[in-house]
């Protein structure tokens, strides 16, 4: 890895670059934007210039976009996730890196506060209620300049930008009024909410004001992007003609086109596949499943510890085909990986609380010293035991209240070149969408959660293989490289205006 103090970012370059003008060196043509940078710190020596001690984040963005930020004359800003912290702009693995400097109070603010306990909630239908303060909105709106900043320094005339999620959702109409010049788009990886929901938010016209500075706006679902385009027309007055939303400024005068389209995102096909057919991950899998004591089935959840998961009505509704002797504890077992998040918000703790306490609760009632009901894993795992996994489990759980997409989902499918196996899916997941052939449940009807499972369970042999076929044919279609190249290209597509 290198510094690029002495190539194209320099610390006394960025200190004297106007945010405000038209950058004329240290530039980039094409710019991803998202809350973090798409690297994690790999030691503790306190080093914060770059030169080492980095490695690439795993997850389907940074795979998706990593090939194109080294091939072309980009770079990705971010916070490197540490507060309080001074790193300069450097280059890993090809990419050039522009970390965006957080203090503790802005991540408690802006990322915990407004992001993840007003925005989230509020955007997965108020499972959890949202919290709505001032002084987070007010630091929201100073972090997301901060970024803004960064890429106005660096962007290239006439440069592609393209903003990442919610936490940045003020950055495109930044963007906009300060460099006109750059083609901008922005992708929402979560559910947009319909506007009687949305109507909530104190600051819902400034939210849509931010994002309409985008020239196109992606969604995962064409239900999100009608929900947006329905809050554009309802709370700034928009003018929305099929998928274009008109844009005026303060004359009255249409300023632009920001287009709202549904691109679903998926995974790195080739790198579950790979995994999936290596002889250790395989054997792996056998291990797994000996050191269960070689259930008939098991079944497998794989989520954040989050309140949008439905881990709750999961484990309920296993436990009532416990209760009722639908399942036996010698013929099957639930795994359940809830990886660790956001452990210092009060919601997120006090689930934990209440998930450890159920499966306690279950293994007391139904463990026996042979076998046990639920074994929780209160971990993160790297791809390699995730694959094991997927290939070691007979169902999989996806028992979302609501969710974006669920990866995990498409995950499991990939994982099963033999075409064996059953997914349980939620519909109110976004995965819903192009895994038709799941067996698709209410995770909120507890008795149908239940005949799923059971269904999933006895799935015959030839059933099962029509379903994963169509699945996987599916996903491998449409993976994380078609998902990235539709979208950039769309954004590259000239608007024809319909004022019809």
């Amino acid at each position: 890895m290198q510094d690029l103090a002495s190539e194209k970012l320099t610390t006394d370059q960025s200190a004297k670059a106007s945010p405000t003008k038209k950058p004329t060196a240290s530039t980039f043509d094409f710019m991803v934007v998202s809350n973090r940078l798409p690297v994690d710190r790999c030691s503790s020596d306190g080093n914060d210039d770059g030169g080492d001690g980095w490695r690439r984040s795993p997850g389907g963005l940074v795979t998706a976009l990593a090939p194109m930020m080294t091939k072309s004359d980009g770079a990705w800003v971010g916070w490197h996730g540490a507060p309080d912290e001074t790193v300069r702009p450097f280059s890993h693995e090809g990419m050039d890196l522009v970390p965006v400097q957080l203090s503790s109070h802005e991540v408690e603010l802006y990322y915990e506060g407004f992001s993840n306990a007003t925005i989230w909630p509020l955007y997965h239908d108020v499972i959890a209620p949202p919290e709505f303060h001032r002084t987070w909105w007010d630091s929201y709106r100073q972090v997301n300049k901060k970024f803004a900043d960064a890429v106005i320094r660096h962007a290239a005339d006439r440069a592609t930008v393209w903003v990442q999620d919610y936490q940045l959702q003020l950055v495109p109409r930044m963007l906009r009024e300060a460099r006109p010049d750059l083609k901008i788009g922005f992708f929402n990886h979560i559910p947009f909410p319909p506007p009687e929901i949305f109507a909530q938010l104190p600051w819902r016209r400034e939210i849509i004001d931010g994002l309409l500075g985008a020239d196109l706006l992606g969604f995962q679902r064409p239900s999100d992007a009608g929900n947006f385009m329905r809050s554009a027309r309802r709370f700034l007055g928009a003018s929305v003609k099929q998928q274009q939303v008109h844009v005026k400024g303060p004359d009255g005068e249409v300023t632009h086109i920001a287009r709202a389209q549904a691109f679903p995102i998926s995974i790195d096909v080739d790198q579950i596949r790979e995994l999936a057919a290596r002889p250790d991950i395989i054997e792996r899998a056998k291990q797994i499943r000996k050191d269960l004591g070689d259930p008939k089935t098991i079944l497998l959840g794989v989520d954040r510890l989050d309140y949008t998961k439905g881990i709750g009505h999961r484990l309920k509704a296993f436990e009532e085909l416990l209760r009722e002797g639908s399942i036996k504890v010698e013929d099957a077992t639930l795994i359940q990986v809830a990886s660790p998040s956001r452990e210092r918000v009060e919601q997120y703790r006090l689930l934990r609380e209440e998930i450890e306490g159920t499966v306690g609760h279950i293994n007391g009632t139904y463990d026996t010293i042979q076998n046990t009901a639920v074994r929780y894993l209160h971990h993160s795992y790297p791809v390699e035991e995730m694959v094991a996994l997927y290939l070691a489990a007979d169902v999989m759980l996806v028992t979302a209240l609501r969710d974006g997409m669920n990866l995990v989902a498409k995950e499991y499918v990939t994982a099963r070149s033999d075409d064996d196996g059953a997914l349980v899916l939620s519909e109110f997941a976004g995965a819903a969408d192009q895994l038709k052939q799941a067996l698709l449940i209410n995770p909120h009807d507890i008795d149908g959660l239940k005949s799923a499972i059971l269904r999933a369970v006895n799935l015959p042999p030839k059933e099962a293989r029509r379903r994963m076929k169509l699945m996987r044919k599916q996903i491998l279609d449409h993976d994380v490289d078609h998902w990235s190249a539709e979208f950039l290209a769309a954004l590259e597509e000239k608007v024809v205006r319909d004022d019809s």
